[in-house]
């Protein structure tokens, strides 16, 4: 899963947006290597759809079909625009709820999510709460690094606290370098080393007709000396890949700049380019446009794979390929220049350093050492023995990275990660009112359930604390290991003395977000009455009213910019929460409490105040009763639908997950 950039059948077009970059080229490569590893391996690459006049078709595509057992699926959200990676926050909920539905449809659900990047990262954490999935986080790039090399762009804060929290919650990591492993995601403080596999990828495959005219044929058109070896870059024109940096040093450097000439590929004047391409881009030309460097320097607005592919051609014809990064991550075009049989000058910050240590084909540089960049190239350029030396070194050893091998060890950890809701549900929630309640003798059928001790049980109601006990010792039924109550805004549970108290913890995560004064006051002028104070919380307010009036509230609040949970249920009631609040939320955060997640749990209920936690917990149950609320639950693995009635559906949807064979009812 790769939310960003122009993920699409190849070719793959790079540089037309400002996150078309190498992990396109991972993600599409990885997944037919993966597919290819045997008949029984399919691939699912699930991005987001978008649609843009000057971006290929092909993005605004549900389905596209790239080989026998390789598909991508888009997944559309509230905007049909394309997005840069750091304005996707806004589509992530979206997104995610789509996902899920998608992965409900599924008659198979997925050995596994790969997810690229931290924002995917967020959408597989609710997949794995829901369906029990597993899933791996590649990072390509962290927040961190790029803060220490003085880039910090505005929004890095965000950035580092979801890479942290996804380094948390992985299952498993996967990184092409001991560097990203050792010291970029240790940087984050997050204990991780025995769930992190260093698996290098393999050189990208450009598919292209080689026969046809490109921009080697064209070199003459802008420089005075074509014939002249080449000093090739590529990459996004971006602050940290250091470009002009690169034309500054060439431009300084008097025996590089009388005995070679210097071509960058710096994205694509036709594409969708940020503000910062924009700059970086605008830079390049204003140097390049100078008299010393006019007609020396070659900075086409436009290219495809087949320019690629005939540059590197040309490159090792006693040229040199430069990588010149602040950081660099990883470095796949150092690999496609190695199998080009081109030498390298490249960053010694990031993967470059052992890259270059793997291979043997270059020399690491200082980036920041505009002298130390030419005095490379330069080297590599007047010195045909060490051209050889490397150049040799670049087609015996470029082999060690390959998409076959990355393919089989990235599936053994697949194989080696817990399959979550695969095993047997460890916690049981379940409303009161008409779940548990309504049959005497499926109350008493639940009593016994209860004390053969199979697992740990809590009840979720809109009911109070005080009220929740009184039914459960009405109808002669458990009490639970904890009381979630007020429609998920209040857990309780007991201390080491015995005695029931509410969780603080739980409580001040419902303050973030919530406005109580403020929502008061945006719906005081509705039409809706309230319901008794009693019934009011810290985190909750209710009404009485009717499916229009809670779309009303919704409304209301959405205008105000006010931000809350709004519920309604049993055909006449309107709970509004804050925003963290409800059930599923309350769940999750017991479970984790003990031990659990979501997904190891199994929701029954009856009402639209249960719908949360009937589409978020990894099992649910819908007893035989439920109110039509319910109808519009979307099928998925783990969802039953009981037959019987109350406590009586509970039983037997538990029957049918496997947690009880003792159904019997007294008749």
């Amino acid at each position: 899963m790769a939310l960003g950039g122009c993920l699409k059948a190849p070719p793959l077009d790079f540089g037309i947006t400002a996150d078309s970059g190498g992990h396109l080229a991972y993600v599409m490569e990885a997944a037919q290597a993966q597919a290819e590893i045997s008949e029984s391996s399919h691939v699912t690459i699930v991005t987001r759809r978008f649609a843009e006049a000057h971006l290929p078709a092909n993005h605004d595509l549900d389905r596209e079909q790239v080989g026998d057992r390789v598909v991508i699926h888009r997944i559309a959200t509230s905007s049909s625009r394309y997005l840069e990676k750091e304005a996707l926050a806004a589509e992530i909920p979206d997104f995610t709820r789509t996902f899920c539905r998608y992965l409900a449809s599924l008659a198979t659900l997925p050995d596994v999510i790969h997810a690229h990047f931290a924002d995917a990262v967020q959408v597989a954490i609710e997949a794995r709460r829901r369906f029990g999935i597993p899933f791996v986080y590649t990072p390509h790039a962290l927040g961190i690094d790029k803060r220490d090399q003085g880039l910090d762009d505005g929004a890095l804060d965000a950035r580092i606290v979801a890479e942290c929290a996804a380094i948390a919650e992985a299952d498993a990591l996967i990184v092409s370098t001991r560097d990203e492993a050792d010291r970029q995601v240790r940087a984050y403080g997050v204990e991780a080393s025995d769930r992190i596999h260093c698996i290098a990828p393999g050189v990208p495959q450009r598919r292209c007709d080689l026969t046809a005219r490109s921009l080697v044929d064209r070199l003459g058109e802008v420089l005075d000396r074509p014939d002249l070896p080449i000093v090739l870059a590529i990459a996004r024109p971006v602050a940290k890949k250091n470009l002009a940096g690169l034309v500054r040093a060439f431009a300084a450097h008097p025996r590089l700049y009388e005995h070679a000439n210097l071509v960058i590929l710096a994205g694509q004047d036709d594409g969708r380019s940020s503000p910062e391409e924009d700059a970086v881009r605008r830079e390049l030309r204003d140097l390049c446009d100078t008299p010393s460097l006019r007609r020396r320097v070659a900075l086409p607005p436009h290219h495809d794979a087949g320019d690629v592919a005939a540059l590197y051609r040309r490159a090792a014809l006693g040229g040199v390929f430069v990588n010149p990064a602040l950081h660099e991550p990883f470095g796949l075009t150092l690999i496609e220049a190695a199998e080009a049989g081109v030498p390298v000058v490249a960053t010694r910050h990031g993967g470059p350093t052992e890259i270059v240590a793997a291979i043997g084909h270059g020399i690491l540089i200082d980036p920041r050492d505009p002298s130390a960049i030419a005095d490379a190239c330069s080297a590599v350029i007047e010195d045909a023995a060490l051209h050889a030396r490397f150049q040799a070194a670049a087609r015996a050893h470029h082999g060690q990275y390959d998409w076959t091998r990355y393919a089989r060890r990235s599936i053994a950890v697949y194989a080696g990660l817990d399959r979550g809701m695969r095993r047997r549900p460890a916690l049981l929630a379940c409303d009161i009112d008409h779940t548990l309640t309504g049959c005497i003798r499926g109350a008493e059928a639940f009593l016994r359930w209860r004390r053969s001790g199979n697992m740990p049980f809590v009840v979720a109601t809109g009911r109070s604390f005080a009220d929740a006990r009184r039914v459960l010792v009405q109808w002669r039924l458990p009490e639970p290991d904890a009381f979630i109550t007020d429609v998920g805004t209040r857990i309780m549970r007991r201390d080491a003395s015995g005695d029931w108290g509410a969780c603080a913890d739980f409580a001040a995560t419902l303050d973030i977000g919530w406005d109580l004064a403020a929502v008061r006051a945006a719906l005081a002028p509705l039409d809706v009455v309230s319901q008794p104070d009693a019934t009011a919380g810290l985190h909750k307010l209710s009404f009485f009213g009717t499916a229009r009036d809670a779309e009303a509230i919704r409304d209301t609040l959405r205008i105000a910019g006010l931000s809350a949970h709004v519920i309604f249920s049993h055909g006449r009631l309107i709970d509004v929460l804050a925003p963290g609040g409800g059930k599923a939320a309350a769940i999750d955060a017991y479970a984790r409490s003990i031990g659990l997640t979501l997904a190891d749990c199994v929701a029954a209920g009856d009402s639209g105040n249960d719908l949360d936690m009937l589409e978020r917990c990894g099992a649910a149950i819908v007893v035989g009763n439920a109110g039509s609320e319910l109808a519009a639950l979307t099928p998925r693995p783990g969802l039953y639908r009981a037959g019987r009635h109350h406590a009586a559906g509970v039983l037997e949807g538990l029957e049918r997950l496997g947690i009880t064979t003792d159904t019997k009812i007294a008749a």
